[in-house]
């Protein structure tokens, strides 16, 4: 089965669970992060090479609103570094789509080619699947969890109204907002610090890459775009 026949079953299917889903909310299960902006400096007690390439696709950014530290690629599995693969999804050009099974995120390119993040998606009981778009994107993105993450949360209170961005920010330095025609699905495709968590089921639903691969999209993707979800 192509990427191409998944979609269309999808858009029957799994249309109306993204719909049956707006109020799950977006975010890491577990609250805000806990990265600073005291944690730039390069990473330390690296577990295996990673080739000098890599190491300057994911080094630390100073000229941005908020430094942001270099990830930790060593552990980050391989097949997760962003690479440019060709198109394996049918779909045209502009298109994202996230491949739930294998942790991918495609942005398909001109010419047959497409780049592909590793992510980390939604946790059991906030899977989602269909077709949307992008609606608009974010830099530095204010998060407001909804109300039923703050009953799960308590603690997340003190939110209610909105956390400012920044580092501690859960939703990163970038967030691309994914809706259904007019309707906000409060999913988001957004930035996290958590190397552990890319190519694993975490998140309240959201799609969550690593901050530099979040801003090489934001600056790639365009308001609009066709989004799938498998």
């Amino acid at each position: 089965m192509t990427y191409g026949q998944m979609g269309r079953r999808t858009v029957l299917t799994g249309g109306a669970s993204l719909m049956g889903l707006l109020l799950a909310g977006c975010a890491t299960s577990s609250g805000p992060s806990q990265v600073t902006a005291a944690a730039v400096a390069a990473p330390t007690g690296a577990q295996s090479p990673v080739p000098p390439e890599t190491a300057l696709m994911y080094a630390a950014v100073f000229d941005d609103t908020y430094p942001i530290r270099a990830s930790r690629m060593e552990l980050v599995p391989e097949q997760f570094w962003r690479q440019e693969v060709s198109n394996p999804t049918g779909e045209e050009a502009g298109t994202v789509i996230v491949d739930t099974q294998n942790r991918f995120l495609y942005h398909v390119r001109d010419g047959g080619m497409a780049t592909r993040y590793g992510v980390g998606i939604g946790a059991a009981g906030f899977e989602w699947a269909g077709r949307a778009h992008i609606a608009y994107k974010r830099e530095w993105p204010r998060w407001t969890p909804p109300s039923d993450m703050i009953k799960r949360h308590p603690e997340l209170e003190r939110y209610r109204h909105g956390m400012e961005p920044g580092p501690d920010n859960p939703l990163g330095p970038r967030a691309l907002y994914i809706h259904q025609g007019n309707t906000d699905t409060l999913y988001r495709i957004h930035g996290n610090s958590d190397e552990t968590t890319i190519g694993k089921a975490v998140s309240s639903g959201c799609v969550r890459m690593l901050p530099q691969d979040i801003i090489h999209l934001h600056d790639n993707v365009r308001s609009g775009s066709p989004l799938l979800v498998i």
